[in-house]
């Protein structure tokens, strides 16, 4: 089933946070959209799904985890991430397979942007997180994530992006990334290595992203 992105209503500002139904029905990240488990609820019941099986944390800045607290309280599924968090139930390795939906991923460790950020690459779909997105305000049909704060790291982001062309399958064609829009290569002029080799090319010239 096509990812549904329960955070589209927002009103502030959030993550892309992407409920994925099938046999292990799952949340990509949960944004700080007040009621996003309300959204999630009638989402799963619009498919006919009894709960949520798992949470999976692209990395924990707060657009990406401040309604996490909730999401839990209302489904109690497992969640996952590459750091500590008190709702941890498992750690994410670099490397470890994880179900989304019905496509098996695997999370690639991407730090640069934080230094607990994964990606999940799948023979048909990415879920990006921050590191590599298709629009962002900064560029129309290729970015990186900012690497311009404490704890960041242009260097660091680099190599990330490198590594997600490394291990992206050729038959990937769909970006979901935790801002701008969803790229779909079936839509677009381009394949979906093709934007991320350019979103690669911009953050290696090292020049600011945005203008001071």
């Amino acid at each position: 089933m096509e990812p549904i992105t329960v955070t589209t209503d927002a009103e502030e500002f959030t993550c892309n946070a992407y409920l994925v139904v099938g046999d292990e029905t799952t949340l990509v990240d949960a944004g700080t959209m007040p009621g996003v488990d309300d959204v999630v609820a009638d989402a799963l019941a619009d498919a006919g799904v009894d709960g949520l099986d798992r949470v999976v944390i692209t990395h924990q800045h707060r657009d990406h985890v401040g309604e996490l607290d909730a999401v839990v309280e209302r489904f109690d599924p497992e969640v996952l991430a590459y750091a500590d968090h008190p709702h941890r139930d498992a750690a994410l390795g670099d490397g470890d397979a994880v179900r989304v939906g019905d496509e098996d991923c695997e999370v690639v460790y991407t730090p640069g942007h934080a230094d607990d950020h994964v990606a999940l690459v799948g023979d048909e779909r990415l879920y990006s997180g921050d590191v590599v997105v298709y629009n962002d305000g900064a560029f129309d049909d290729g970015s990186f994530g900012r690497t311009d704060m404490a704890g960041q790291s242009r260097e660091r982001l680099i190599e990330s992006l490198h590594e997600i062309l490394d291990r992206l399958p050729d038959t990937a064609g769909a970006m979901f990334p935790g801002h701008g829009d969803v790229y779909r290569a079936a839509d677009g002029p381009d394949t979906l290595r093709e934007v991320i080799e350019r979103a690669t090319d911009r953050a290696e010239r090292r020049e600011p992203k945005y203008d001071d």
